[in-house]
């Protein structure tokens, strides 16, 4: 259909994107579900055939720059428009910040706020263009507040936060609009596949007991975690509603948390945090 929206899903391979990019498709938006590993879209591919949904793969790296443009100018040029860009590859990383190397943290930056940025950079002038869009950034509630033994994963979420509500105002003007969205925790592959810093690994470090500890306790929480179409479904929500919020936390978790990170000081909610992980 002529009319017919379109949407670009990032780091759709798995958890919430592939979820996001299944739902929007279903949901009648021509959907472009893009990954760093193209062999990885398989899955995808044959519930995408199986159910007859307007949905295709393409290879989008979100740390290289040309992936990123060949990858938009692909979608732009078979489907003339970009509607929808939901900002969703990321990945967790672990460790003290004196046990993390320089490359680990700049890495988890290149992926999770630059990537993002460099995506947004690139659909921009279609959206401009169209006078309309919606950029949905996924943050976290790690974005509002903070755990042990994640800095750097949660400064990229901070930036996240900050970058997204910026560019609210500069978008207005355009008719685009910028959601954030606020997971707690969610089900996906986010726990096992988070990285830890090589040096928390060797049990020589100082932090190796607590890190320990604390991998344990977050197994345990993500056990109880909300699946990842609770995610999609939220996103679904907001771009199909005329005039979305800015924020939407996904999960009783991260709603609890954000609300407690209101009403508490910083030591009372340390001290919330460091019960929470006992």
């Amino acid at each position: 259909m002529a009319d017919q929206k379109v949407a670009v899903v990032t780091g759709s391979s798995s958890g919430m994107g592939y979820e996001t990019a299944l739902a929007l498709a279903r949901n009648g938006f021509r959907t472009y579900a893009t990954m760093r590993n193209i062999e990885k879209a398989k899955t995808i591919t044959d519930v995408a055939k199986k159910e007859n949904l307007s949905l295709h793969t393409v290879k989008l790296d979100v740390t290289d720059e040309r992936s990123v443009d060949d990858a938009i100018k692909i979608i732009k040029s078979e489907a003339g428009r970009i509607d929808v860009l939901v900002n969703n590859a990321g990945y967790g990383l672990m460790g003290a910040l004196e046990d993390l190397s320089m490359s680990e943290i700049k890495a988890q930056y290149e992926t999770n706020v630059f990537g993002l940025i460099r995506v947004t950079q690139a659909v921009l002038p279609t959206m401009r263009e169209q006078k309309s869009g919606i950029i949905v950034n996924i943050s976290s509630i790690g974005g509002k507040m903070a755990i042990p033994l994640q800095s750097p994963y949660h400064g990229t979420k901070f930036a996240v936060e900050g970058l997204s509500e910026s560019i609210a105002y500069d978008l207005e003007p355009f008719g685009i609009k910028v959601v954030i969205i606020e997971p707690g925790a969610i089900k996906t592959n986010f726990d096992t596949g988070m990285l830890v810093a090589k040096k928390n690994q060797n049990p020589s470090s100082p932090y190796y007991n607590s890190m320990r500890k604390l991998q344990s306790s977050i197994n345990s929480h993500f056990k109880n975690a909300i699946p990842p179409s609770k995610v999609a479904e939220v996103i679904l929500n907001a771009i199909t509603t005329p005039n979305p919020s800015l924020r939407y936390t996904v999960g009783e978790d991260a709603a609890l948390l954000a609300q407690k990170r209101k009403e508490l000081s910083d030591s009372e909610f340390q001290k919330l945090v460091l019960d929470f992980f006992k």
